[in-house]
This record gives structure tokens, C-alpha cells and sequence, in this order.
């Protein structure tokens, strides 16, 4: 963890005052002071601000229920015409700024969102090996054949790419709404993988990943509870 995180992870401080108090050798690791606000510091290391030693607070994990147009993404970004909020503005959730979402959804995109200040975690389920499922609901503009499920299984190669997509399970739920499981998370790939069948998505909620279930109303969230943290760590 930086050191200026672990500053801010372990008193009232903003990154600013965090990143001051460091620079003026308020703070102490292992008995030296360090001056880069950007030096790793673990969890075995003594680190001491004005004589007091310094106890990060515990990790968090929240499970977040995104609604459509807000961004995946801790500030809210102004646009042309119109302002997109973040979905942490949205939630309304306390120090957001020491959290960071695990993966992303699109502006218009709904659903299941994780967010984290344990990356360890977080790279754990986004890793490309980690293997990690994700279940989208679908819906389409034009009804599904069933030979459509065996072509995702087959894999899809999508436009610009040079590979086929992962196997991907399609079960068809209603003439024009499908679930999706993927265990890849290529930019804009649901919408990409439909485009390539001859089909367009006109609405698309992420509704598991791994073993975590979205089991809020839009817009709230909660923490995960210690087992859900565990079976995807």
C-alpha cells in the first residue's frame, strides 16, 4: 500500500494532509523518516505520525446495485450537455475516494458492482486467470434462435480482434432476453458479441459475479458479508 494510503486508511486525513504531513517528517517508517508519499509500505512495517503508531482501519467490501447513467467511477465527470453523476455520488457512500470499483459497467449499464480498498482482493477477481463468472439479463431487439446458444459456446470473434471470445453460456429466458455468463470482460463485450449474430442489445443488468448475487434495490448497497468476501478471495 502506498504510504500515503496507509495514512489516510489509519487517521482522519486527506490525501493532501496525508501527503503534507509526510513531507514535512511527521511520519516515521521502521524509525526513518520516508518522504515519497508513494513508497509501498506493509502491514509488518512500524509506521508512526507525531509519535503515535498508526493502525490502518479494516478493509471494506461493498456490493453496490448501479443505476442507469451514472459512471463506474469514483468523481462524477461533467459532460456537453448534461453531468454524469458517479455511482458512489449516487449511493451517497462515506469516503468513497478510498475505494476502487472491481471491473465496470457502462453509463447505461445496470446492476451488480463491487467496490473495495483492498486491492489484493480486487486483483484477485479481475485477473485474467482468475476465471471469475459474471451473469448479465439481456434484452434484445430481435428474438434469439436457438443455434444462437451453441455459437456463443463456440466462441464469437469479434470486430478488430484476432481471437475467439471464451465460451459463453446463453440461455433464453423470453423471446427477446437472454442470461449471459462470461468469464471475460472485453471492452463493450456483451453489446459486441450480439452486434456479431446480427442482433442489438437495448438493455443489459449484471445480476452475479462469482458467487455474490445482486440482492438490493436499485440504487443502495451493503458490505459483503465475511464469507462472500472469502469465496472470492
Amino acid at each position: 500500500m502506498r504510504l500515503d494510503k496507509f495514512v489516510c486508511k489509519s487517521t482522519p486525513l486527506s490525501r493532501k494532509e496525508a501527503v503534507q504531513a509526510i513531507h514535512h517528517e511527521r511520519v516515521l517508517v521502521n524509525g526513518v523518516a520516508i518522504l515519497d508519499e508513494a513508497a509501498q509500505v506493509h502491514e509488518n512495517n512500524h509506521i508512526i505520525l507525531d509519535g503515535k503508531h498508526l493502525v490502518p482501519r479494516p478493509f471494506r467490501y461493498l456490493l453496490l446495485h448501479k443505476p442507469a447513467n451514472c459512471l463506474s467511477a469514483n468523481i462524477s465527470e461533467p459532460g456537453k450537455s448534461t453531468k454524469y453523476p458517479s455511482v458512489f455520488d449516487v449511493l451517497n457512500i462515506d469516503n468513497s475516494s478510498e475505494l476502487h470499483l472491481v471491473g465496470r459497467l457502462d453509463a447505461d449499464t445496470t446492476g451488480l458492482l463491487l467496490a473495495t480498498d483492498d486491492g489484493r482482493w480486487s486483483f484477485t477477481i479481475t485477473s485474467p486467470n482468475s476465471d471469475c463468472s459474471k451473469v448479465y439479463r439481456v434484452g434484445l431487439a430481435k428474438p434469439l434462435g436457438p443455434e444462437v446458444a451453441d455459437t456463443f459456446l463456440a466462441g464469437i470473434l469479434l470486430q478488430g480482434e484476432r481471437e475467439l471470445t471464451l465460451p459463453a453460456k446463453l440461455e433464453i429466458i423470453a423471446p427477446t432476453q437472454v442470461l449471459l455468463t462470461l468469464t471475460q470482460g472485453k471492452f463493450h463485450q456483451v453489446k459486441r458479441m450480439f452486434a456479431a449474430v446480427g442482433n442489438k442489445v437495448v438493455s443489459l443488468h449484471r445480476e452475479k459475479i462469482g458467487a455474490i448475487s445482486l440482492d438490493v434495490p436499485q440504487g443502495q448497497w451493503r458490505e459483503l458479508t465475511e464469507a462472500e468476501v472469502n469465496a472470492m478471495g
